[in-house]
């Protein structure tokens, strides 16, 4: 069948990780993706409202054009600026069941043969907020992860499960982040190594 992605065009929303621009190019290059557009906005959540509103996740897939592949991987900084969880049914851009549901059906209407993946947040230990911290809103980085995964079934789109699968987890953030939180070269690269399975699995 060849390629499937080969000439395509790709955006990836997300946050800082996404912004950096470290595992894109990789997965360009092995998928031979004609265009790659990066619209990841650091600092900022998947959730609207506050002083990153502008650069949320949600907003920003709003002014987004058609694309042939859709990445979302979010949800790391709506843990640590303690964004709402919400529920699954919910619809307010407000909190992050809402938002994503926004998002998602956003690009599904305009552009409904795209493939769209979820990808969920990496483990994190940085300024007091790793996998066992809570956050004002009661919450772990765990279940904005668990939010991902149910809106992957309720929507039957694929979910990359970089939480659990990619092997980057507390003992080994120091080889695979500068910081705790964003990846090195080499993180990128495992980052890289999952999505190009993942992509040419859909």
């Amino acid at each position: 069948m060849g390629n499937k992605w080969q000439g395509k065009a790709w955006a990836t929303l997300g946050d800082s990780i996404t912004e950096t621009n470290g595992y894109q190019p990789l997965v360009q290059e092995a998928l031979e993706f004609a265009k790659v557009d990066n619209l990841g906005k650091s600092g900022c959540p998947l959730t609207a409202g506050g002083e990153t509103d502008q650069g949320s996740t949600v907003n920003v897939g709003a002014g987004m054009g058609s694309y042939d592949c859709v990445t979302v991987f979010a949800g790391v900084n709506d843990f640590r600026l303690h964004k709402p969880l919400g529920t699954l049914e919910s619809r307010n851009p407000h909190d992050f069941y809402g938002a994503y549901a926004e998002l998602i059906e956003g690009i599904l209407l305009r552009n409904p043969y795209c493939k769209l993946s979820l990808w969920t947040p990496l483990q994190r230990n940085k300024d007091g907020y790793d996998t066992e911290r809570r956050n004002d809103q009661g919450c772990q980085l765990r279940d904005y992860v668990n939010a991902i995964r149910a809106i992957g079934v309720h929507y039957a789109l694929p979910v990359l499960d970089l939480y659990a699968q990619s092997g980057i987890n507390q003992l080994t953030l120091p080889a695979f982040t500068v910081d705790g939180l964003h990846p090195n070269e080499e993180g990128h690269r495992r980052i890289a190594g999952m999505a190009i399975s993942f992509l040419e699995s859909l």
